[in-house]
């Protein structure tokens, strides 16, 4: 007896209860969706295995909490604001702001953005540079050091930075390091350990169960934030590990963004990092004065925004949309990603088409293939609006940044893809300040030295197999 048949058919009946429970149950959007029942389709069986590591929704309950306390009190100052806008009393240091109270307004209606506006910006392009400030600022440090990496090496970088943070934890001051599990799990348990035993405090974020098996692989931390004494804060796109200073082989320079910054700003950044921190560890931050205690004379307006998958809006790529509505004159994009949807991709097609200088920069050097090829897929659209596409070829292009007309612009850690904007959980710093915009739109010219660009006939002239590995990508890329 054959029964070969039989287990085809057992087969194929489990694989349309598998598309059904996707299709009805999780109730995700279409594109989403139709990917995972092309991997349904393609690898019966195995391709369910594969959507319950990578394709489960994350719950939508609160995982994120402080004390009551401190909580009230945040959600009374969002309140003053929010009525200061909507009374229109919002007092300004600067009329630039004006024009942008609608995104201001959203950002702290939907996340608790508090506006500050009395911050110094210092912008940091090159990792030796930024690095070198940070692990100064450390070796200053006489209260406390908060670190919120997604990825830390024990590498030389990593090395490096340890040496700073263990003599700081034996002259007694607060260490706290708090790192995805995903992105950092090459970190040798040893380099954990030495800290610790120098008085550091080391949590991971979605710790796995069972070693080098994750079920939560599909939703990251991908926050890269420090802190020091409550008065300075960083946060941008560098990881910490060599191939940040651009000692990598495969990749060469790595050109990012990162912004070190003074000023109310910091409080922000530390709640971020005591939200995250609180569910990452069974020893929880309660509020102290001594978390805040930024000052400054600086008048750099910024919000700091928060967006992952508990959220119930999609916050950063919101705030991307609405920035780029707003144009007049130019939008320039730095990203190592761009797979948008469909709405961020009608903003930018409606600008271009609107006569809006809309430029975008890309690495020439993948790091996620897929990726690499559904970004490709994409910029096709833009350049039939009109856009402009420039290849990044000095070295990998990591940075997270989006200039408007020069007047406000985003630096962060959310790539322009559908993982930053619904898996990961990502924070980025929207900036208010014509001179802090005009200095980004400046590096922004500065690498299209070493830029090449792709026009609409060269991109024409691809070949077929590129063409192919392309489309693959894009009906793949709801899921990459």
């Amino acid at each position: 007896m054959n029964i070969i048949p039989y287990i085809l058919s057992i087969i194929l009946g489990l694989n349309v209860l598998l598309a059904l429970a996707i299709i009805f149950l999780e109730r995700r959007d279409a594109s989403a969706t139709w990917a995972w029942l092309m991997v349904l389709l393609f690898i019966p069986i195995a391709g369910f295995l594969l959507y319950l590591i990578f394709g489960r929704r994350l719950s939508k309950k609160e995982i994120f909490t402080w004390d009551k306390k401190s909580r009230l009190g945040l959600l009374t100052l969002v309140q003053e604001q929010l009525k200061s806008i909507e009374n229109r009393t919002l007092e300004v240091r600067h009329k630039d702001i004006i024009p942008y109270e609608d995104l201001i307004y959203m950002h702290l209606k939907n996340n608790d953005a508090l506006l500050s506006q009395d911050n110094e910006v210092e912008v940091y392009t090159d990792g030796q540079k930024k690095f070198h400030a940070l692990i100064e600022d450390i070796e200053k440090a006489t209260d406390h050091v908060h670190l919120l990496y997604y990825i830390f090496r024990d590498d030389n970088l990593g090395e490096r930075l340890a040496e700073v943070l263990i003599r700081k934890a034996k002259e007694n001051v607060d260490v706290k390091i708090l790192y995805d599990d995903m992105g950092s799990r090459l970190l040798s348990k040893a380099y954990i350990r030495k800290i610790k035993e120098a008085g550091g405090e080391v949590e991971s974020f979605f710790p796995s169960l069972i070693p080098k098996v994750n079920l939560k692989i599909n939703y990251r931390n991908h926050r890269k934030l420090a802190i020091i004494d409550g008065k300075i804060g960083y946060i941008g796109g560098f990881n910490i590990g060599d191939e940040y200073l651009g000692f990598s082989r495969r990749f060469g320079y790595w050109r990012d963004t990162h912004l070190r910054v003074r000023g109310g700003a910091v409080h922000h950044m530390q709640t971020r990092f005591i939200l995250d921190w609180n569910h990452a560890s069974s020893r929880d931050i309660s509020y102290e004065e001594r978390y805040y205690q930024a000052e400054s004379k600086g008048d750099v307006g910024m919000q700091i925004v928060s967006s992952g998958p508990d959220s119930e809006w999609e916050q950063i790529k919101n705030g991307y949309i609405k920035m780029i509505m707003s144009a007049k004159e130019s939008v320039y994009i730095q990203t190592p990603y761009f797979i948008p949807d469909d709405s961020l991709l009608d903003a930018l097609r409606i600008a271009a088409l609107s006569g809006v200088d809309v430029r975008l920069m890309i690495p020439n050097k993948p790091d996620h293939p897929f990726v690499y090829w559904a970004t490709f897929s994409n910029v096709g659209d833009l350049l039939a609006a009109g856009a402009k596409i420039y290849v990044y070829q000095k070295g990998f292009l990591h940075a997270k940044t989006i200039v408007v007309d020069e007047k406000i612009a985003s630096v962060g850690t959310a790539n322009i893809d559908v993982r930053s904007f619904k898996l990961n959980f990502e924070v980025n710093a929207f900036l208010y300040h014509p001179d802090t915009a005009k200095e980004l739109a400046d590096r922004f010219h500065e690498d299209l030295v070493e830029s090449t660009e792709l026009t609409y006939k060269l991109y024409q002239s691809r070949t077929t197999w590129i063409r192919f590995k392309e489309s693959i990508s894009r009906l793949l890329s709801p899921i990459l």
